[in-house]
């Protein structure tokens, strides 16, 4: 029976690239030249680093660009508020991963109120589409993209 996964992950790999493009281009920038700027990766968190907040804000576009550059979808990124302490200022931005059960049970609702003939069960962080025809398989798809989830996602695993 054909099936698919629909999963909401960022490529580490791309990810780490373009925080390493975004730090060589800020530290080039001539507005930014003092700011000791700094952007790190840390498990599902990544932290942007200066003298201010005004630098925050000009750094946080360019990490944006790369990132989209990279075809890593920024609604994944959950951007916090600006913490100033001593003599820098810094921004947690935390990595969305990962499908919660509210949205999988959102899916699932989308999914059994066309009434297609597939089946849709939560599986971890990721939601499985069965069904016998592949055609229906790709109007769930359609379906899903059309509609405006809160997180990227992307259909895995697609097996006939």
């Amino acid at each position: 029976m054909p099936s698919f996964d629909i999963e909401s992950k960022i490529d580490n790999h791309e990810l780490s690239n373009s925080i390493d493009q975004t730090n060589r281009v800020v530290s080039t920038r001539y507005d930014l030249k003092d700011a000791n700027s700094k952007i790190t990766l840390q498990d599902n968190m990544i932290k942007v680093s200066a003298n201010e907040t005004f630098q925050l804000e000009q750094i946080i576009p360019v990490l944006k660009e790369n990132l989209s550059k990279r075809k890593i979808d920024l609604k994944g990124l959950r951007i916090g508020d600006a913490q100033e302490s001593n003599n820098t200022a810094s921004v947690d931005i935390e990595l969305i991963q990962g499908i919660s059960t509210e949205i999988g049970k959102e899916i699932n609702a989308l999914i059994k109120s066309k009434k297609m003939k597939v089946q849709s069960s939560i599986q971890g962080d990721s939601v499985r589409v069965t069904g016998k025809k592949r055609d229906d398989l790709q109007d769930v798809i359609l379906l899903i993209k059309d509609q405006n989830f809160d997180i990227p996602l992307q259909f895995q695993n697609f097996r006939d």
